[in-house]
């Protein structure tokens, strides 16, 4: 992340990754230390490699995500270094606060979903999580990613770079799609969900 930021701006004066990282990074600090205390064994399936996905699509979808991550981080550097976008200062500012509170968000999904593998796979003992922010989409996971995928390009000083923002965001959607045809097949339950809760990602809309 740090090479995908600071090799194209060619400086380590960048004060909005600076900011970023601090967010991202402290945000993702306070959510390890809350699972290693609290729940060890969602913490362990986090840090799963992607690699480890049972199934080639998934591998080949978790490498493109991958790909267009770093894409956005060094197209938004170029983007802050040649001056393409003209970002205001208070527009990076309350993005940077989306990119935080899509990591609360994140922080509830972790506390209401003990299954939350890195992988699509059917664990041992697993159920349908239906409540929570379960009862308005049915990836409230994949909704802060989007989140913090949105709003990452303008916290780092971009526009250009959210047209990959939106490509990374088609990715996740075509990810959700891939992983509900495995719990319908596999995870008792999970096609009645469906039918209760409408929407993948976005309430009222997608």
């Amino acid at each position: 992340m740090g090479l995908s930021l600071f090799l194209p701006r060619m400086s380590l004066y960048y004060p909005l990754a600076w900011t970023y990282l601090a967010i991202f990074f402290g945000a993702a600090a306070i959510i390890a230390c809350y699972l290693f205390l609290f729940d060890k064994d969602l913490l362990r399936k986090r840090l799963l490699s992607p690699i480890d996905e049972p199934r080639l699509l998934q591998k080949i979808i978790q490498l493109t995500a991958g790909v267009f991550t770093v894409c956005i981080y060094a197209v938004s550097a170029f983007d802050s270094r040649f001056k393409w976008s003209l970002v205001p200062f208070w527009v990076s500012c309350f993005s940077e606060i989306m990119v935080l509170v899509s990591f609360a968000i994140l922080f509830f999904v972790f506390r209401q979903n003990r299954f939350l593998s890195t992988s699509v796979e059917i664990q041992e003992n697993q159920k349908v999580v239906s409540t929570g922010l379960y009862g308005i989409v049915r990836h409230p996971m994949y909704f802060a990613l989007s989140l913090q995928i949105i709003f990452t390009p303008p916290a780092l000083g971009s526009y250009w770079a959210m047209i990959l923002s939106g490509c990374l965001i088609a990715v996740l959607f075509f990810r959700a799609i891939d992983e509900e045809k495995t719990l319908k097949q596999s995870l008792p339950g999970y096609e009645e969900y469906c039918e209760k809760v409408k929407y993948r990602l976005i309430p009222l809309a997608l």
